[in-house]
């Protein structure tokens, strides 16, 4: 499938722009938590973590006696998710792989979650199709995204301007909205819910919060490479992208505030 596969390309430069998301770490931790929890997950559950990164959900959850694997295209975020793991002796299988062409088989999981993964797949009707093919039927499937009208998903749709996503790719940020989550499940699940949570990254400043994310988000990273040679398009970037992040920075508790969507439902 990868040969003849149309994203190749574009999932390559992921690989590689994702790879220095580890610092982002500190701030997905304690939201991984809420993710496994509304999850409801439980000891003993085959769970399969798609889009795993350093490991925070995956190593969350097989501390509460699940069966875990993960999986995520970038090899140098799985080398520090087998550390984190490897610190408090867990068991845990990661893998390198595709969240559109997962490498298990069907209904092999009691329980599938993302967070802020599987949102990147281009094609999201084979991602949520695959993520599906391996759960079990009466599994549940959970995942966290950003809505598209706040602080992230109005940071990526500003990205996306600069440095449009290849013809044909999906935008993440429609993850983020339950009518479009509804529509790509419609039939495919049942109980179906949401929940919205906050996530507060410590900053000093926009300034600050703009440093940060280029040194880690991968599409940002992309367009800083993009604008290397082209210092006035970066500058007028950067302005944008500093009012865009004020918007949402609580200068009076040095924090962001970050909104995001928790859905959850079980296979039909």
């Amino acid at each position: 499938m990868a040969a003849q596969d149309p994203f190749a390309g574009f999932k390559a430069i992921q690989k590689e722009a994702w790879s220095l998301f580890t610092p982002m770490e500190t701030f997905t931790t304690p939201t991984a938590a809420k993710l496994v929890g509304f999850a409801g997950v439980k000891p003993g559950q085959r769970l399969l973590d798609v889009g795993c990164g350093t490991g925070v959900v995956a190593i969350t959850a097989a501390r509460r006696g699940a069966k875990v694997r993960g999986l995520d295209l970038s090899p140098v975020l799985l080398e520090r998710a087998r550390e984190h793991a490897g610190l408090i002796q867990l068991d845990i299988d990661f893998t390198e792989g595709d969240a559109e062409n997962l490498p298990y088989g069907d209904g092999e999981f009691d329980v599938v979650l993302s967070q802020f993964g599987h949102m990147f797949a281009p094609r999201p009707e084979i991602a949520i199709g695959e993520m599906l093919r391996v759960l079990k039927p009466g599994g549940t499937i959970a995942f966290s995204t950003w809505p598209p009208h706040l602080y992230v998903g109005r940071m990526f749709a500003l990205v996306a301007r600069h440095v449009p996503p290849p013809e044909g790719a999906a935008s993440p940020v429609l993850w983020g909205d339950p009518k479009v989550v509804a529509e790509r499940l419609a039939g495919k699940v049942k109980g179906l819910a949401f929940e919205m949570d906050m996530m507060t990254p410590a900053a000093l400043s926009p300034q600050h919060v703009r440093r940060m994310m280029e040194a880690t988000i991968g599409p940002l990273i992309k367009l800083l490479q993009q604008y290397k040679d082209e210092p006035d398009k970066l500058r007028s970037f950067r302005s944008e992208f500093e009012g865009l992040i004020g918007e949402y920075f609580d200068p009076a508790n040095n924090v962001m505030r970050q909104q995001f969507l928790m859905t959850k439902a079980q296979k039909a």
